[in-house]
């Protein structure tokens, strides 16, 4: 791809863009269509006539003019400027690249992982490139061998054992779990004709419009609306692979529903809900990543619930919330008062569901001392490492809450 120098200094600020540069930045918004980012016709014509106004030999203000007419949110920036860098980059810089990357060849040095903008945009840009052409005198054909069987084999396959491949398709098929809550009268009415309640203060006041004389009898009905939902993920050493799939599906719930809450905690307790209400998915986890500071580290359940009972129970456990508990219970501070924190957190909410992943074993039994301590002040014992079994979570949570002190 031609440079933007080269594109751009030829061209006069006063009169329209060569055709050339139009060209090519109708192909850089395709790029980041792909990327994710939306970009439509319209950022496309505003981008050509932002590029008219600026110094076209500055690759500053051709950057910030592009970015100013193509992106609308503050979360798309850095895939937008990985983007830039990657089309618009200058030929002559390829060579001295070329060479300072021999010479950095020679050296021993760690791999770093790309960031996620980098690796959206490398998928992008090599995306049109890889995909296989298709004779246009014949049909695609698709192969459906064993469809149903792998599909069932990744349902119970667990997330610890998945490949690269199967995480990629775990994750996919996370997005499109829903997970409903069964309604819950509250306190608030509404207007509604046919409802069971009478208002007889709407009444009187219609009636003053029409001289006191009431034609219409004014009714109300209480609101139902899904109870809020708060979950607790231990995001420990010994969790960290299950809770960065299990992050996916707490994404996905905290986009399609309302009065959610999410906490991770290892050795503390960190709120992630505002981040994890980002839509786009990289830049969410880059944001939990940048909130919490103790990944795969101790465990400290015993002073996370306790943190948790302090600061946050009073403002997000009312209406019959649920909670959801994701940890294996083992406490690094051997269940020092985690016994009392779990039964003040179980008489606070309406259902306490633990999930644990331990209970993939048949053999399972709570020998450690906080698994002891913590699972008679529960209303549900589940397992949580594979599709399956968040599958039957959501068949769990659908149905009506049981009686206090009742476990599934």
């Amino acid at each position: 791809m031609a440079s933007i120098t080269s594109n751009m200094s030829t061209v006069d600020p006063l009169n329209q863009p060569e055709p050339r540069l139009a060209a090519n930045v109708m192909h850089f918004a395709r790029l980041l269509r792909r990327a994710g980012l939306p970009v439509g016709p319209a950022e496309s014509i505003a981008a050509q006539d932002a590029l008219t106004r600026i110094d076209l030999a500055s690759k500053t203000q051709a950057r910030t003019a592009l970015r100013t007419a193509m992106i609308h949110r503050h979360e798309h920036q850095d895939v937008f400027d990985q983007a830039f860098a990657l089309f618009w980059r200058d030929p002559s810089t390829a060579e001295q690249a070329a060479a300072m990357a021999l010479l950095e060849a020679q050296k021993e040095k760690k791999t770093e992982r790309p960031p996620p903008a980098a690796r959206r945009v490398a998928e992008a840009f090599a995306s049109k490139k890889n995909k296989p052409s298709q004779p246009k005198d014949e049909p695609p054909v698709t192969d459906m061998t064993m469809t149903v069987s792998e599909q069932e084999r990744l349902q119970q396959m667990d997330f610890e054992a998945m490949g690269a491949t199967e995480i990629a398709e775990a994750k996919r098929e996370i997005r499109r779990l829903v997970l409903p809550l069964d309604l819950r009268r509250t306190r608030r009415l509404r207007a509604d004709q046919n409802g069971p309640k009478t208002d007889l203060r709407r009444t009187i006041r219609a009636s003053l419009r029409q001289g006191g004389e009431i034609l219409t009898i004014a009714r109300n009905r209480r609101i139902t609306r899904p109870p809020p939902l708060v979950v607790l993920c231990d995001i420990s050493g010994s969790m960290a692979r299950y809770a960065q799939i299990l992050l996916h599906f707490l994404h996905a719930v905290t986009n399609d529903r309302d009065r959610v809450s999410v906490f991770l905690f290892g050795t503390r307790l960190s709120n992630v809900t505002r981040q994890l209400k980002a839509r786009d998915p990289e830049v969410a986890f880059q944001m939990v990543a940048h909130a919490v500071p103790d990944w795969s580290g101790g465990t400290r359940i015993g002073e996370a619930v306790a943190s948790f009972n302090h600061l946050w129970a009073k403002r997000v456990l009312g209406q019959g919330a649920v909670v959801l508990l994701i940890t294996d219970g083992l406490d690094r501070d051997g269940a020092h008062g985690l016994a009392e924190n779990m039964d003040r957190l179980h008489r606070s909410c309406t259902r306490l569901v633990w999930l644990n992943p331990l209970l993939r074993w048949s053999g399972f039994e709570p020998k450690s001392q906080g698994i002891r301590a913590m699972l008679p002040h529960v209303d549900e014992f589940r397992p949580v490492h594979n599709l399956a079994s968040l599958r039957s979570l959501i068949d769990l949570l659908s149905r009506p809450a049981p009686m206090k002190g009742r476990r599934l």
